[in-house]
């Protein structure tokens, strides 16, 4: 598949009890919007912010297969979006880990934009997330 110029990369993460049972999702679009990957994956007992942390990680990864000049993470976790923007600081030791994969990561892409968008918005990725979860009780 030739390289796009940029993909669309919705994350969300899902953790049932905070900490709890968690689990991952994430959709990639083409920048006409048709869905070109989706995954999902449980991620073991995690806060909601780690999961949400693992799926961008996991977002950025596989984001690398099909582009590597911009990528625009669309998240439903303004916690995310607003570290990421630098509008708040990551203070808890157990996300500056995290933080730190994902900017070694940004680095490899020529522009990483974060954009906000309400739960709604982000069905695809919510649905994914769950589903890992969910997947995990029936084995």
């Amino acid at each position: 598949m030739e390289k796009l110029n940029h993909v669309y990369v919705y994350i969300d993460g899902a953790s049932r009890g905070n900490p709890g049972e968690a689990g991952i999702g994430i959709v990639i679009k083409d920048p006409s919007g048709n869905k070109i990957k989706e995954h999902k994956e449980y991620v073991g007992k995690r806060t909601n912010n780690e999961a949400e942390y693992l799926a961008l990680i996991k977002g950025l990864h596989l984001a690398l297969s099909y582009c590597k000049k911009r990528v625009i993470i669309v998240s439903d976790s303004e916690l995310i979006v607003k570290q990421r923007n630098g509008q708040y600081k990551t203070k808890k030791k157990h996300l500056k880990g995290l933080a730190s994969k994902v900017g070694k990561l940004q680095s490899m892409f020529g522009k990483v934009d974060y954009k906000h968008v309400e739960r709604e918005l982000n069905k695809d990725a919510d649905r994914l997330a769950n589903e890992a979860i969910e997947e995990l009780s029936l084995k």
